[in-house]
């Protein structure tokens, strides 16, 4: 069992220390910092894998069972008892994880931040998982109608003026599709914009803290269509208030369906869904730049830190403090910023740290030291 404070697990690489970070994360999230898929989660030569944690929170004790079953639907039990669908176990236990992966958020492709802001959305309100599963099935069946009425659009007439040129049958189903995404999307979206507003003064500060007052650091949303006439995006579970939610999903649901019909033709030809919260972009800057492509490696470093951080601060301020995971993160920093960060993190509920040499952890985290090695676990101090 681990003892609140800061747990250092140590060993050489490859002995399993990112294993367990792992699968306190994927209790937490239902879902890899490493993989998209749960079939590289499984032992090879086994059929499965079984999570079983104990939790202690302000809201009682709970043990969490998974059943990962790759190719197949995986099984959830709270409390020995079953839960219809998986994700209900979201929420029972929270938990922030920062790995090198995480370099990513700032030199990746807009889909690791539009990750990163809708695995918090679930932590911060699991309901948020149900809105944006519905929302990517709606894409996905939209996008297999284009590609079916854009292969049916004569040569040379790609898109059309859409009258005449699309079957009217399809063209009403497709109408049915915008109407079902834009109702998906603007809850979805009115929630990351919440989100990122919330964020933004997190986020500056971590940056501050952890890069000795470089940058400053800043975030901006940027929507696939027009959203000037929508500034001031309602609250979310969790995050903030609720006056007004149902006005502003509204007017940006009219927006994305305007901005649909607009993007028809283009769509058409390219046999793609244009608009929407799948095309979105958090912006991430340092100064007046641009993080991707001009951030130095440092200050990357330190962007995806503050990203992680600013999470954490968002998901404690109900008093529960979430599991703060550091895996093999330390050996990536400079020693100004291993100490800095170690000063940010060390007051915090529970933190697991993992490190291949043990000298890479800062003397400031002080707590229980186990090592990692031959299957095994063995108390260090």
């Amino acid at each position: 069992m681990l003892a609140p404070g800061v747990t250092t697990l140590s060993g050489p690489n490859g002995e399993g220390k990112t294993n367990l970070a792992e699968a306190i994360g994927y209790v937490a999230t239902l879902g890899s910092h490493r993989v998209a898929t749960d079939g590289p989660l499984v032992r090879q030569g086994a059929d499965r894998a079984i999570l079983r944690a104990a939790v202690t929170s302000a809201r009682g004790n709970a043990l969490v069972e998974i059943e990962v079953n790759p190719g197949r639907a995986n099984r959830v039990r709270l409390n020995r008892a079953p839960l219809p669908r998986p994700r209900e176990i979201l929420g029972v236990l929270r938990a922030v994880l920062f790995a090198p992966e995480d370099l990513a958020l700032v030199k990746g492709d807009p889909g690791e931040r539009r990750r990163f802001l809708d695995d918090l959305l679930v932590a911060t309100a699991p309901r948020y998982a149900a809105v944006r599963t519905d929302y990517e099935r709606v894409v996905r069946q939209r996008t297999a109608l284009l590609k079916s009425a854009a292969a049916r659009m004569p040569r040379g007439r790609p898109g059309g003026s859409a009258a005449g040129t699309l079957p009217e049958v399809m063209a009403a189903t497709l109408d049915a599709w915008d109407d079902q995404l834009a109702r998906a999307g603007a809850e979805l979206l009115t929630a990351r914009l919440s989100l990122v507003r919330v964020l933004q003064p997190h986020i500056a500060a971590a940056y501050a803290a952890v890069s000795g007052d470089r940058g400053p650091a800043g975030v901006s949303y940027r929507s696939s269509f027009p959203l000037a006439a929508l500034d001031g995006a309602a609250g979310h579970d969790g995050v903030a208030g609720q006056d007004g939610v149902a006005e502003k999903n509204t007017d940006i649901e009219v927006a994305m369906r305007e901005a649909l019909q607009q993007a028809r033709p283009q769509e058409l030809e390219r046999g793609v869904c244009l608009i929407g919260p799948h095309r979105d972009e958090l912006e991430l800057r340092v100064g007046d730049l641009p993080a991707r492509g001009y951030a130095s490696h440092g200050e990357s470093w330190s962007l995806a830190l503050a990203l992680r951080l600013a999470a954490y601060e968002l998901l404690r301020v109900d008093g529960d403090d979430p599991v703060l995971i550091l895996d093999d993160v330390f050996a990536e920093l400079d020693a100004g910023r291993r100490d800095r960060l170690a000063a940010l993190v060390g007051g915090a509920e529970q933190v697991v740290v993992t490190a291949a040499v043990p000298a890479d952890v800062p003397a400031g985290l002080t707590g229980a030291r186990y090592d990692v090695g031959n299957g095994k676990i063995t108390r260090a101090d």
